[in-house]
């Protein structure tokens, strides 16, 4: 069988330590444990890596870099780039939230199977994700999912 491939946003690693979002927070450690024991290929970026580095509270920070710590990152290629300018362009995600156009770029670039994420607002919704879906038809990318990490143990 083939090792599915997820592409991790930030606000995965940032669950893990959500106290205060107890159900998220327990879905997410379900789903950690759920990646660490089946067959998935995980992936981070320099996009995760930078968003963890400007957490304020150095402890939580550190936390944070720990739990990404040896996971492989997608490189961000001009294409990436391309692609994140294309949905800022189109008005599907704001151009004040780059960061999260260049996490589904580098989602459909590299050719995971999904990009998991707790980012409802501007990634984990159905607007987004059938807009992800025009696009990638139009400029000739395969289909990609967008999940949250329920999605992902929903069968466990």
């Amino acid at each position: 069988m083939k090792k599915l491939k997820l592409y991790l946003e930030t606000t995965i690693p940032n669950y893990i330590f959500a106290e205060d979002t107890p159900e998220k927070q327990n879905a997410t450690l379900k789903f950690w444990k759920k990646i660490k024991t089946r067959p998935y290929e995980v992936f981070v970026s320099e996009v995760v890596v930078a968003e963890i580095e400007k957490t304020k509270d150095p402890s939580k920070r550190g936390k944070l870099l720990r739990v990404i710590e040896g996971l492989p990152l997608l490189e961000l290629t001009e294409s990436c780039r391309k692609f994140a300018e294309v949905l800022i362009n189109e008005k599907v995600i704001p151009a004040e939230y780059e960061p999260d156009a260049l996490h589904i770029a580098l989602g459909v670039i590299h050719q995971v199977d999904a990009i998991v994420s707790w980012n409802l607002e501007h990634i984990v919704n159905i607007e987004t994700k059938l807009a992800v879906r025009r696009i990638c038809q139009k400029l000739g990318y395969g289909e990609i999912e967008i999940v949250t990490p329920e999605e992902v143990i929903a069968n466990d």
